[in-house]
């Protein structure tokens, strides 16, 4: 089998999470499972629903990690295809942070890549993160669960 074709992409402005479903899955006929996971900003309402959300990343680190994390998972899994898309900058109720999405010949391996992945991305990113509020701007660091997750793998 040929080597697991892979797209990491650090993206400033919008995407469109059905358009890069569909060019993946054209790109991988060949997968019998293919498994994406997709996180937008919540849309929330009441006191405390965030406005905002922006992410700061640099660049020098960021592309580089998001690439890393990338061949490790392709390591761990026999893939057909994986694609990791994340923004950066300012973004707003339903829009598209993170895309994820790992074609394989089974679906197992598909599973477990794409979930890997996201537990890496969630928890140990190379973005810093904050909200907006009513109330304002304020950081937002990983959550224990976030590093808990971590230690399935």
């Amino acid at each position: 089998m040929a080597p697991a074709k892979t797209d990491v992409r650090l993206l400033g402005e919008v995407f469109s999470p059905s358009d890069e479903m569909a060019a993946f899955t054209a790109a991988h006929p060949e997968a019998g499972g293919i498994v994406t996971f997709l996180g937008q900003v919540r849309c929330e309402s009441g006191p405390g629903a965030v406005e905002a959300l922006e992410l700061k990343q640099y660049a020098a680190m960021t592309l580089p990690g998001m690439e890393a994390l990338a061949a490790a998972t392709r390591a761990r899994w026999v893939l057909d295809g994986l694609l990791i898309i994340h923004r950066h900058g300012v973004m707003h109720p339903g829009d598209p942070i993170v895309f994820v999405a790992a074609a394989a010949r089974h679906r197992r391996d598909a599973f477990a890549a794409a979930d890997f992945a996201m537990d890496h991305l969630k928890s140990q990113s190379w973005f810093w993160k904050r909200e907006k509020t009513a109330t304002g701007w304020r950081w937002i660091e990983p959550r224990p669960d976030d590093h808990r997750d971590l230690l399935r793998w």
